[in-house]
């Protein structure tokens, strides 16, 4: 395993401040962890710069930043809503049954992209690409648009500064901001969100969005499958299925 030394001692900078009850000065950093005084405080400001230490000027000393704590949070929030939908998704491959081999994922919105942190598979599911973990272009999965349509054009334009540039897989889907507005307001009358090969071709997915109690997409629910031997009215039932179980995740996510 390659050794990066400046990346080491960040971490450890990280950690050590992560350990103490109070801020604690760069030479202190730097005698506790035996770095060199220069160092530390080159490392210190990059981390500040980026949002994971800050200054404390009063006691020339330094913390944590709430970008750390943010990122604890947002870990945990996915674990939660993981746990919480996985029986779900489990029972939403068992209903759609063999006649059509899926795999259902549960995806959050992480920016403009979209991190899959839930997964079932069904009998000859097909291989996809949105493992655990992944992270794809929310404008181009199921998943994503089904998200995007439940906020406002003001904070999807938020997320897509760069509004006539979408990247794209495979030269398919949205190339501008204007074409994913389109989508997005077939997404909202259909009421579940669709993909056919703009992530794989070949593959096609369906997607619905549970919200929490302010009405944010928390997360969404999502079902690929091979799209040959597909009709239109299972693409229907399939979107029905997914509403279901994207409705059952609200209700818990909101108590109602």
């Amino acid at each position: 395993m390659p050794d990066v030394p400046a990346a080491r001692s960040a971490l450890r900078i990280l950690t050590h401040l992560a350990r103490q009850s109070a801020p604690v000065a760069a030479a202190t950093v730097a005698r506790d962890l035996d770095l060199p005084r220069s160092t530390t405080y080159q490392l210190i400001r990059v981390l500040q710069e980026e949002g994971y230490v800050v200054h404390y000027p009063e006691l020339r000393a330094y913390g944590l930043g709430a970008f750390v704590s943010d990122i604890g949070s947002s870990v945990l929030r996915a674990t939660r809503l993981a746990r919480m939908a996985q029986p779900l998704i489990d029972r939403l491959v068992v209903d759609v049954g063999p006649s059509v081999p899926v795999v259902a994922q549960l995806a959050v919105l992480h920016g403009s992209d979209v991190s899959y942190v839930g997964k079932a598979s069904g009998f000859r599911a097909p291989t996809t690409v949105s493992g655990i973990g992944v992270r794809l272009p929310a404008h181009l999965t199921a998943t994503g648009r089904a998200m995007l349509a439940a906020v406002s054009a003001a904070q999807v334009r938020a997320l897509f500064p760069h509004r006539d540039a979408l990247v794209t897989r495979h030269g398919v889907g949205p190339h501008t901001l204007g074409e994913l507005d389109g989508i997005l307001r077939d997404t909202r009358l259909r009421r579940f969100a669709v993909e056919d090969g703009d992530i794989t071709p070949g593959y096609s997915s369906v997607a619905a969005a549970a919200v929490d109690h302010n009405g944010y997409p928390a997360a969404a629910v999502g079902l690929t499958f091979r799209a040959h031997g597909v009709e239109p009215g299972q693409i229907e039932q399939l979107g029905d299925a997914v509403l279901g179980a994207a409705g059952a995740l609200t209700a818990r996510l909101t108590g109602h």
